[in-house]
């Protein structure tokens, strides 16, 4: 069941939008929209394939995939790993593993600027400390940013810690657990 949340339409006024399991509609705007905005814009997210991603969350109980939607158009999307991660720290907790965020490009400050939808990025973070939290996880969340995101991820205070050479030089960040 898809699940409201607040985003800001420049300059100020906010807006309803819902977060639900991805579809293969909403993937079928990332193939005929997103695409060619991506490709143009020689964004590094291009060639991520989310109708494999689709099927990978529904055929894999590890895997989830979701979607904001605003008036009809998808504004984000984020794959979750579930059950295989764990935290970097020395305690090894589960945690939720992003591994592919990505807001639509009109929602990307560095293609449009006012972007259509301000926070969007932000909601599919704190969806994900969402579903940590529902998992018993603690809302630990870690991921490996593309170069172009660290600042976005250091925006949001989620700790550094460093390049992994595993994963192509790629930063990794990881939120503990939440202190209530």
């Amino acid at each position: 069941m898809p699940r409201s949340l607040r985003l800001t339409q420049p300059p100020n006024r906010i807006v309803t939008a819902a977060i639900g399991l991805l579809t293969q509609e909403q993937v079928g705007q990332i193939d005929a929209i997103w695409t060619g905005l991506l490709r143009e814009t020689e964004q590094p997210d291009t060639s991520w394939n989310w109708a494999y991603k689709l099927r990978l969350a529904v055929n894999d109980d590890r895997y989830e995939a979701y979607g904001i939607e605003f008036e009809a158009l998808l504004q984000g999307v984020i794959l979750l790993e579930t059950q295989w991660h764990r935290s970097w720290l020395p305690q090894r907790f589960p945690l939720v593993y992003v591994e592919y965020l990505a807001s639509a490009p009109w929602n990307r400050r560095l293609l449009e600027d006012p972007p259509y939808l301000i926070g969007v990025g932000r909601a599919l973070l704190l969806f994900a400390r969402q579903r940590s939290v529902e998992l018993g996880y603690g809302g630990r969340v870690g991921l490996h940013a593309l170069p172009g995101a660290e600042a976005f991820y250091r925006r949001y205070n989620m700790p550094d810690h460093g390049p992994d050479p595993d994963k192509d030089g790629l930063v990794y960040f990881e939120y503990g657990a939440l202190t209530l």
